[in-house]
Formats: C-alpha cells, structure tokens, sequence
C-alpha cells in the first residue's frame, strides 16, 4: 500500500486555473466563431467543368455491372463478375446512400471532367461528389475509362 506524504501533493495557484480556463475558452469560442464566419478558411476554387457523361451502373444477373450513356443507351463499358472492386465499393456506398434518401437505383449519375484534369463522381440526387483521384492514380483510372474527353482546345 502506498502511502503519500505532504510533499506529493501539487498546489496550483487559483489564478494560474482560472487564467488556464479561459484560454480554453477563448480557444473554444475562436474556432467556433471561424466555422460559423468562414473568417480565416481558405477555399481553392473548384475548377471548370470541362465533359459531363451521366451513366447508370446496372446489375447484371451474372454479378457482372454495364455501365450505360444515359444520353444514348449505350454501353460504356463493363465490370465483369469479380473484378473492378473499387468501382463496386464506390457504386455500392452510393446506392446505399440514395436508399436511406428514399431513392431508386435507375437515376443516373454524372461523371465530371475537370479542367484540371481531376474527376468527379456526382449523384445529383443527393449531392454527393466524390473526387476520383483522391483514392490514387489506378483507381481513378478506373472511372476514367467511362469519362467523355474534354474538348479539343480551339473548338
């Protein structure tokens, strides 16, 4: 058993507690303030939006996706059973998203271009945009692969 003598015991002066106190809450207040102004954030301009390609993902029977052009019906490509699995994830979050929205599966979605050269992935129906590249070079690869081209330069 431990026993404890006079010395063990710290003695902080009350004014040093009370000073420490409200730092804590101007700190507190500073943040809070800020979030609520925008007074001190920084925001990087989104950049133009260059190609716009809405698709639907559909379950095929056999596990396979068709990626499908709304605009014309036809095929934008194919995920075959067991494969591409961060397209499936990506699609799987989303669809399950929409559900807890109330929303079916057969509204497209749209995959921006930017002029930046990055990639979007929106689901006008709720909002959503997620930004491809920020899960790597081959997964947004992935997605790239149903993107319409940007215009040519000049046209």
């Amino acid at each position: 058993m431990a026993t404890h003598s006079a010395h063990d015991q710290v003695d902080v002066p009350r004014g040093a507690l009370i000073a420490l106190g409200a730092m804590i809450a101007a700190t507190l207040l500073a943040v809070a303030a800020a979030q609520l102004t925008g007074v001190g954030r920084q925001q990087v301009p989104e950049a133009e939006t260059v190609a716009v390609r809405a698709l639907t993902f559909v379950d095929r029977p056999d596990g396979g996706i068709d990626i499908v052009d709304v605009r014309d019906g036809a095929l934008a490509g194919q995920a075959e059973p067991g494969s591409q699995g961060f397209l499936r994830g990506t699609m799987r979050g989303l669809a399950r998203e929409r559900r807890s929205h109330g929303i079916g599966a057969d509204r497209p979605f749209r995959l921006l271009t930017l002029a930046d050269g990055r990639l979007l992935l929106e689901d006008p129906d709720t909002g959503r945009r997620i930004d491809l590249g920020s899960f790597g070079p081959d997964n947004a690869a992935v997605f790239a692969a149903f993107a319409l081209p940007p215009p040519a330069a000049g046209h």
